[in-house]
């Protein structure tokens, strides 16, 4: 064999060698850049007859796989308050963040997630009202078992609660008996005035969305959530059988959801 001979295959060898040092550069770049982008800042939002401690299952998962969690205790004494709670803690955060809600708490991040922190949201058997629409309104579109019922009381000073003999039937049957009491003597009175509030600028018109389906579900009926959905074009995800505290009785399933709409935002 000649000399040039040998002398090409070497180079030959060496470019394929550069190249795949090079190929193995680009990559680890692009995934630490990957990793740098990536939304590692969660901040959940509780709805009506709730707080926020049915999130800690959620929040378990989420901790353990690297996120930094943020719970919203909204007071529920008026729309703009609970708006406002929100806001709070979004300006907290560090970077930017996937905005998650369940229930009533869907109308209180439709208003608070245009803030430029929010990269995402996630709507848990949640409602999601546009402009100038307010969940009572939308809530008439496909009327709930709940809506249905004799389950919801007022006060005398118009906060609205719960009967928590009939809780565990509408809110949250696929939860032990012992678990749902205790959040029914537990739950927040949301005043009534909060459910007719009028959204203003809705964050899913100019962020990716998320909506997780109860399949079961008795307080928003299972087909208002798919329309919501449909409409806001959201990525949306059933949990077959699960009551309307999903959130609380399928944690894993929420969880996934949650850690999509984190890897996929842009």
């Amino acid at each position: 064999m000649s000399n040039s001979i040998k002398a090409m295959r070497v180079v030959r060898r060496m470019s394929q060698s550069l190249c795949i040092v090079v190929l193995l550069l680009t990559w680890c770049a692009l995934s630490a850049q990957s990793e740098e982008h990536r939304v590692r800042n969660i901040v959940l939002v509780h709805g009506s007859w709730a707080d926020g401690s049915g999130w800690k299952g959620i929040y378990d998962i989420l901790v353990k796989d690297g996120f930094n969690v943020s719970i919203v205790q909204e007071p529920e004494t008026s729309f703009k308050d609970d708006v406002a709670a929100t806001k709070r803690v979004l300006a907290l955060q560090d970077g930017r963040c996937i905005l998650v809600a369940h229930s009533y708490g869907g109308s209180v991040i439709t208003e608070a997630g245009t803030d430029p922190s929010v990269a995402g949201l996630v709507y848990v058997a949640a409602h999601m009202p546009d402009a100038g629409e307010s969940q009572a309104d939308d809530g008439k579109r496909f009327p709930s078992d709940l809506s249905k019922s004799t389950a919801i009381k007022k006060t005398a000073d118009g906060f609205t609660y719960l009967d928590p003999a009939q809780f565990h039937e509408y809110f949250a049957a696929d939860l032990p008996v012992e678990q749902a009491a205790f959040m029914a003597r537990s739950q927040v009175f949301n005043f009534a005035d909060n459910f007719k509030a009028l959204i203003t600028t809705p964050a899913w018109r100019s962020k990716p969305s998320w909506m997780v389906v109860a399949t079961k579900d008795r307080t928003i009926n299972p087909d208002l959530e798919r329309w919501y959905a449909a409409r806001a074009k959201s990525h949306k995800v059933e949990v077959s059988g699960a009551s309307h505290s999903v959130y609380v009785s399928r944690p894993k399933e929420v969880a996934v959801v949650i850690e999509e709409a984190a890897a996929h935002v842009h």
